[in-house]
């Protein structure tokens, strides 16, 4: 079903326990959604110039809309504090949303073709976006300017600021990752996957990261220089990753409308 977000309780010991099925996007496809700390409340945004913020209390329904002039978002990141969020557009821009007054507050304008991923730095003053106009940028957002440039020979899918600092790793369309140095020259390529790399997620040690791609992978690498820990095969794209605040537990969605639930024991 498109456009649809499906809420489960993975407190169940059988992990299979959905709460409620939300009707997002009016049959427009979704690709990025982000829970708050609070557990009630979620944003959404996809293939729709609309982000839709529910209220995830006993009757889940829509508490405010905020509307772009882009045609739809790719990605979205909030600030440490939740006061903030910051959607990548397809018209390459990255909207900054005061969620508070649910107004639009500020514009990052430099990529060329759409904003295709986006991190934000722990102590929430730095942004990191990725593009398909094969560049990756970061922002200064106290004083909302462009700070750095990287140019590759491939379109960005995704991206990932280590929570430890210095390290910047980059998943590409033609199926490398990179990972750089915010501040020196040194740089590590990685070559496990076949295909476009989708997505990219930092455990909150820093110690280590996954990719998921197109070939159907999920690969864990050692921070920074990419040893790899371990890599797992499923039956479809792994479209997204994420990784529990304790770094216990990686969950995947995949191609085949699956969401994996992985313990991590290493």
């Amino acid at each position: 079903m498109q456009g649809c977000v499906k809420v489960w309780d993975i407190s169940q010991a059988s992990g299979k326990n959905l709460v409620s099925t939300l009707d997002c996007l009016r049959d427009n496809y979704i690709r990025s959604c982000r829970l708050l700390p609070d557990g009630r409340t979620l944003i959404v945004g996809g293939e729709a110039s609309t982000l839709t913020i529910w209220d995830l209390t006993s009757q889940p329904r829509i508490k405010a809309e905020l509307t772009s002039n882009a045609p739809a978002c790719y990605a979205l990141a909030l600030s440490p504090d939740s006061k903030v969020c910051f959607s990548c557009c397809s018209d390459g821009n990255i909207a900054v949303w005061d969620l508070h007054n649910q107004t639009l507050v500020r514009q990052f304008q430099g990529h060329t073709d759409g904003a295709s991923c986006i991190d934000i730095s722990p102590d929430g003053t730095k942004l990191w976006t990725g593009g398909l106009d094969n560049t990756v940028r970061s922002w200064d957002l106290r004083e909302g300017r462009q700070l750095q440039q990287h140019d590759f020979t491939s379109q960005i899918f995704s991206l990932g600021y280590c929570p430890s600092g210095d390290w910047l790793a980059v998943g590409m369309e033609n199926s490398n990752v990179e990972v750089l140095h915010q501040s020196k020259p040194d740089k590590y390529q990685l070559h496990l996957h076949e295909s476009c790399v989708l997505s990219l997620k930092f455990a909150y040690s820093g110690k280590w990261f996954v990719t998921t791609g197109k070939d159907n992978l999920l690969n864990a690498w050692r921070t920074p220089y990419g040893a790899s820990i371990f890599q797992s095969k499923e039956s479809s794209s792994v479209l997204s990753c994420d990784i529990s605040a304790d770094d216990k537990y990686i969950v995947t969605g995949s191609g085949d409308k699956k969401a994996t639930l992985y313990e991590v024991i290493f």
